[in-house]
């Protein structure tokens, strides 16, 4: 049965949306979208625009081309009947063409990063992106990410807070549906993201000494997301795998035929 990409996006915003956090587990290609939509709890997929680049070979920061970054995950979006949710980093010049391009291939969200850019192109750009997704018809889960706390160096603290909260207003303002602040966030940061911009519109990155899911979810935080952290630990499995076969070690027990 074909599940049309309006269909798609109103279920990606309304797992969004819902008191019950949003968990996706980052893929990077074809096969890697299909172990995680093959498991039961999968409810969306998103890509991780890092580890798409590092497929192919490029370093992050958009210096892969579009027209690849495009095709892969077009051809996730084709392997799944739900929802996916692209990393178009900060649009690749072209924010608004790039939703246009991704929306074709059948991407129903997207990151779009604003890498602290002045203020006022941080938001045009989150404007392009909705203004395309409008212009296709297709009510678009964009989830506007600030790199306030990436990008914080040594500004202080409350700065930043006020920083990320400002930007992730005008970018809600604009039409995002979620403000995406990366960073390893503490319990205290996180209640004042929220209080700042509502509940069930922050979405965060896990990483290693993150806060615990359950702990977000009753923050009222909407999203959690891995980024290049699930091909790292693909990639940590192959490498560690290797070291024990060269040393005369045999294939571990239980692995399964994922591909």
């Amino acid at each position: 049965m074909t599940i049309s990409l309006q269909s798609k996006a109103d279920e990606l915003l309304h797992l969004h949306t819902s008191p019950e956090i949003l968990t996706v587990v980052n893929v990077w290609d074809v096969i890697s979208a299909r172990a995680i939509a093959d498991i039961p709890e999968t409810t969306a997929l998103a890509t991780a625009s890092h580890s798409i680049a590092a497929l192919y070979g490029y370093d992050d920061g958009e210096n892969i081309p579009v027209e690849l970054m495009i095709d892969m995950v077009g051809r996730i979006a084709a392997s799944t009947s739900l929802p996916v949710s692209a990393d178009l980093e900060a649009g690749y010049g072209d924010p608004g063409e790039t939703v246009r391009k991704a929306i074709g291939v059948g991407i129903v969200g997207a990151n779009l990063e604003d890498q602290m850019k002045p203020f006022d192109k941080a938001v045009a750009a989150v404007s392009a992106a909705v203004a395309a997704a409008a212009s296709e018809n297709v009510n678009f889960v964009l989830n506007a990410r600030t790199d306030a706390f990436v990008k914080a160096g040594d500004r202080p603290h409350d700065e930043v807070v006020a920083d990320a909260i400002a930007r992730g207003r005008a970018f809600l303002d604009a039409g995002a549906a979620c403000v995406f602040v990366p960073g390893r966030l503490d319990l205290t940061t996180v209640e004042r993201l929220v209080e700042g911009l509502g509940q069930q519109r922050v979405s965060v990155i896990n990483v290693p000494g993150s806060l615990a899911p359950a702990t977000l979810e009753k923050l009222g935080v909407a999203r959690i997301s891995y980024g290049p952290w699930t091909q790292r630990v693909a990639l940590t499995a192959l490498a560690d795998l290797a070291i024990s076969l060269y040393a005369n070690g045999e294939l571990p027990g239980g692995t399964r035929p994922l591909n």
